[in-house]
């Protein structure tokens, strides 16, 4: 069974791409010359490392500090594929360190005076909490026109991949450095096409989009397995791994799987760590690795071991998983490699849901008299959790269906202010907003394609959650959810009931209402917004008021404004009108 095609092996991804797979082998063929490629992209990864650390930074002044690291960058030329990185690259990520600490204007731009006081690994964590993703910097895929793109590119093609690399490395300073340089080899190669093409626009949208959303998509995924590795132990880190190489590849023996899941755990530490250098050789030979061993690996990768690096690794991030094999036992010992092999249609995170229970079940029939029969009602309990996995995703979709995208919106606006009382109305808009978004993608898809998409799109969105509790705590429950864990996650938050703690500061309805003129010029998403601002603050008052009463004036608010907007007289009408939603929300909060 070919399911998740995208559940990749080192960067696991639900992105349906084939026109990305198409750019990368077409974007290959004309890099096949290339014979080493480290040394003919240093200066590319070195300004990798420095616009990811120091995204205040301009254009020319990354590549002013890129100059400077590249002398001592030269000893690391001489490295082959096959070397350890470790000493040269861990030694330029020092100096790079050094560098900015001995720069005071750099320190001040970026307020980093406090790790520059501490001392090696302690200063580099501290240099890592400051990285900020998509913090509103500009994109490359907006700005310029195509028109302007193809000009600067007939002038310098260098400088066009040199500023896809600047501006994508800081507007995702998590995203790893081997993607984003072969996406900038990608883009390079979309730019010139479209750049003989008439249509310069409608060519961009075609073949610069897919890279565009990869790249957003990936480096979401990228951030949540950093996230993993830093709030969990090394075990789920690397169960992680053990889960999706064995889904992958599913004809591997156990020894091969436990060993490149151990070597990937320790990449993707690597990599979040933010060395490039160290991220990109790690990478090259692990893929290298990889295609010595493709006969007892998959035979999905033989057409990718043939490119040349670094598409050859994108490549096999987006091979499809082998072909199932035929179990006909389930050893008790190494219980995760074999349950993934014998359902590699399930979620990841549902067969991490299994081994949770399976472990507390030893825990608890190895202390008995009789430990077999104890465990006998093993696979009655393992079905229980798939079953209940499922039916939550089942029961998601069926009410998304019902109601729609935009009343679906609204009632996760209602469930999750009362979940999360503290966030803004503006931050459970865009929370709700992704988790609707998902719902609209997900749930129109054949059921084992749905349960797959909605909980590994659930862990994204949930993901960014715990990093803005993790950042700045929301309350006890979410902490809980967040920390208690991964692999229960989204079951905790489905269950998570209104928040009894919080005490929210006292607005009258006049405070809560209000109704201008200017929502009749507004687009539709804008009154959206403002309707669910209006329910946000409603839950926010009385948490415990029934989904009718909620509902009762968010349907009157959205007839005030489309009939206030058709009157001739619209301001008049908005004054007269608000007065009565006004009385309709007091007898709602009345009771407060």
């Amino acid at each position: 069974m070919k399911t998740g095609r995208l559940i990749s092996l080192l960067f696991f991804s639900y992105i349906k791409c084939q026109t990305l797979q198409r750019t990368l082998l077409d974007t290959a063929m004309q890099h096949t010359g290339s014979q080493n490629y480290l040394e003919e992209n240093l200066r590319d990864i070195i300004s990798t490392m420095v616009a990811q650390f120091l995204q205040k930074l301009t254009y020319e002044e990354v590549q002013t500090t890129v100059k400077e690291l590249l002398d001592f960058a030269e000893k690391c030329k001489s490295l082959k594929m096959h070397e350890s990185p470790s000493e040269c690259s861990y030694q330029l990520m020092t100096t790079f360190l050094e560098h900015i600490c001995n720069n005071q204007g750099m320190v001040d731009k970026h307020v980093f005076s406090n790790c520059c006081n501490l001392n090696n690994t302690a200063r580099h964590k501290c240099f890592l909490l400051y990285k900020k993703d998509d913090e509103g910097h500009s994109d490359i895929f907006q700005i310029p026109s195509p028109e302007q793109i193809c000009e600067m590119d007939k002038e310098n093609q260098l400088s066009v991949r040199g500023r896809f690399i600047y501006e994508t490395s800081r507007k995702h300073p998590f995203l790893y450095g081997p993607t984003i340089l072969t996406m900038s080899a990608c883009y390079e190669t979309a730019i010139q096409s479209c750049c003989q093409e008439e249509n310069k626009t409608e060519c961009f949208q075609i073949k610069v989009e897919p890279i565009r959303k990869y790249i957003r998509e990936i480096s979401l995924r990228h951030h949540h397995l950093c996230d993993i590795g830093i709030k969990f132990n090394h075990k789920v880190a690397k169960s992680v791994e053990l889960v999706l190489l064995t889904k992958k590849q599913l004809k591997a023996n156990f020894s091969e799987i436990a060993k490149l899941a151990v070597d990937i755990k320790n990449l993707h530490q690597t990599c979040c760590e933010g060395n490039t250098v160290a991220c990109v050789l790690g990478r090259s030979q692990l893929m290298n690795y990889i295609c010595s061993r493709q006969a007892i690996l998959s035979s999905k990768i033989i057409p990718c071991c043939a490119l040349p690096v670094p598409f050859r690794g994108e490549c096999i991030i987006n091979s499809e998983n082998d072909d199932k094999p035929d179990l006909s036992s389930l050893p008790l010992s190494r219980f995760l490699y074999e349950y993934s092999r014998r359902l590699p249609e399930l979620p990841l995170l549902v067969i991490l849901r299994v081994v949770t229970v399976y472990q507390n079940l030893l825990g608890k029939c190895c202390k008995l008299e009789d430990p077999l029969e104890c465990y006998s009602h093993g696979k009655e309990m393992f079905q229980r959790v798939v079953l209940e996995s499922h039916e939550r995703v089942k029961n998601y979709c069926g009410l998304h269906e019902k109601l729609g995208d935009n009343n679906f919106h609204d009632r996760l606006m209602v469930l999750y202010t009362k979940k999360a009382p503290q966030l803004s109305a503006q931050e459970l808009i865009m929370f709700t907003k992704n988790m609707a978004a998902a719902a609209t993608r997900c749930c129109p898809l054949s059921h084992e394609q749905q349960f797959l998409c909605m909980e590994d799109t659930a862990k994204l969105i949930l993901g960014a959650l715990c990093r803005r509790h993790e950042a700045e705590p929301i309350n006890v429950g979410v902490g809980h959810c967040c920390d208690d864990s991964y692999a229960f996650r989204k079951p905790c938050f489905d269950d998570l009931q209104v928040d009894g703690t919080y005490i929210s500061p006292l607005l009258s309805c006049d405070q809560i209402i209000s109704l201008k003129e200017g929502l009749c010029k507004a687009q539709e998403e804008e009154i959206q917004t403002e309707k669910q601002k209006l329910l946000s603050n409603l839950v926010k008052q009385k948490p415990y008021a029934t989904e009718m009463q909620f509902q009762s004036i968010i349907v009157n608010f959205t007839h005030l404004v489309k009939m206030c907007c058709q009157a001739e007289k619209s301001e008049m009408c908005f004054q007269k009108e608000e007065s009565k939603l006004i009385e309709k929300c007091q007898s709602v909060l009345g009771g407060k």
